[in-house]
């Protein structure tokens, strides 16, 4: 069988799909696994994809470790976003020049 991919998953999801597939589920920085619900997977091991036995334990972590970021999981933004926000983007809009002045009463056709 082979192991689903758990990273970028909430601990609930995660452990339903690990379960699903006939897998155990650790997770050696968070102790009280089962009472995560929100947490978001960050790593796994072995990796997605690989070939294991029935009841196989997969590790996941839900915490960067000491040098590998912390940010948390998030959307790749490439390429990244101008700086100045909408009034780079946009340009203000520009009052119209006036034109010639017709005298009252006469429009024009």
């Amino acid at each position: 069988m082979r192991v689903p991919r758990l990273v970028g998953l909430m601990a609930v999801d995660a452990r339903e799909t690990a379960r699903a597939q006939g897998l155990l589920l650790n997770a050696p920085d968070r102790p009280d696994l089962h009472l995560a619900v929100v947490d978001y997977v960050v790593r796994q091991y072995p990796q997605a994809g690989a070939v294991v036995p029935r009841d196989s334990m997969v590790y996941v972590w839900f915490d960067f470790g000491p040098g590998e970021g912390g940010g948390g999981v998030h959307e790749p933004r490439i390429p990244r976003p101008p700086r100045g926000g909408l009034q780079r983007e946009l340009d203000e809009p520009r009052r119209p020049a006036p034109g010639p002045q017709l005298p009252a009463g006469i429009s024009s056709p």
